[in-house]
């Protein structure tokens, strides 16, 4: 199984990302620039319908960037509790159509039971990340206590944060050729960033990140994920339910991000950028600086 702290020290190797080149394409444009419009050759990302379909029944359909659909299709189930392990999901083909992606799963009976189920009750499905909820008692089930992620010797400190920050930039292929997509990170105590996935959506950016991870038995408890955009509710509920720690985010949190980070031992950090912290909750839990 591989280790959170498998790359050597000094390692310079970039941690593997997003598949660049199957979330954009070439678009001729204008540009506009000190009175004069001359032709403009740009690149935009990609934004495709990707149905989530169960042993043949669609549970939803989110709009991503079409790159490591697999591990969108993992990391989703298992955050949104449709799975509980990655040895629950037999089988995923990505299957292109006409009016977007479908990606057919083929997971545990019972599993497939469970979800069924849950369809029947089933009042309404957003984007928003909250897909899977079917009532106000529902949303307010909290992750399991994730006290024990970040402890003692395997904290991080806020050196190795602007460590992972600092090398962000250059793991993400997809936003520098298009400059409109989110990033999720993944990060070992250290800062080193030992995967990275790229989306349109950051809940996507983060399932697919999660799903890797999953994918590739990194340790939870030894790791933190960054990610470039606000730490919503939806962002701190998927860390937490995979068991990770700490949460790190380039931009603000919500409030409801904050008391579910509270309740279930997660440190949230937000505005992580230009050398600047602001920590949340749960900061005793960081390692003090080296």
């Amino acid at each position: 199984m591989p280790r959170s702290d498998a790359l050597p020290d000094g390692a310079s190797t970039p941690p593997p990302g997003s598949t660049a080149a199957a979330g954009q394409r070439p678009l001729p444009a204008l540009e506009l620039a000190g009175g004069v419009l001359r032709p403009h050759a740009d690149r935009v990302a990609e934004e495709v319908p990707v149905a989530l379909v169960y042993n043949g029944i669609s549970h939803a359909v989110m709009l991503a960037t079409p790159a490591d659909l697999e591990d969108f299709a993992l990391g989703f189930s298992l955050t949104e509790g449709i799975l509980r392990t990655p040895a629950e999901l037999y089988d995923c083909e990505i299957e292109p159509g006409c009016d977007g992606i479908e990606l057919r799963m083929e997971v545990a009976s019972e599993r497939f039971a469970l979800l069924k189920e849950r369809r029947r009750s089933l009042a309404g499905r957003t984007g928003c990340g909250l897909c899977g909820i079917d009532s106000l008692q529902a949303l307010a089930a909290d992750p399991s206590p994730v006290h024990a992620a970040l402890a003692g010797d395997t904290a991080p400190t806020a050196d190795a944060i602007a460590r992972a920050l600092t090398a962000l930039p250059d793991a993400q292929p997809l936003f520098r050729l298009t400059g409109g997509v989110h990033a999720a990170a993944w990060a070992d105590r250290e800062g080193r960033l030992l995967l990275v996935r790229e989306d349109v959506g950051r809940h996507n950016a983060l399932d697919k990140l999660l799903g890797a991870a999953a994918r590739a038995g990194l340790d939870a408890a030894t790791s933190f994920i960054v990610c470039t955009s606000r730490a919503s509710y939806e962002m701190a509920h998927k860390a937490a339910i995979r068991g990770l720690g700490l949460l790190v985010a380039v931009s603000a949190p919500t409030g409801r991000a904050i008391d579910l980070a509270e309740r279930c031992g997660l440190t949230l950090v937000g505005f992580a950028r230009g050398g600047r912290q602001i920590l949340y909750s749960h900061a005793s839990r960081l390692a003090p600086p080296a």
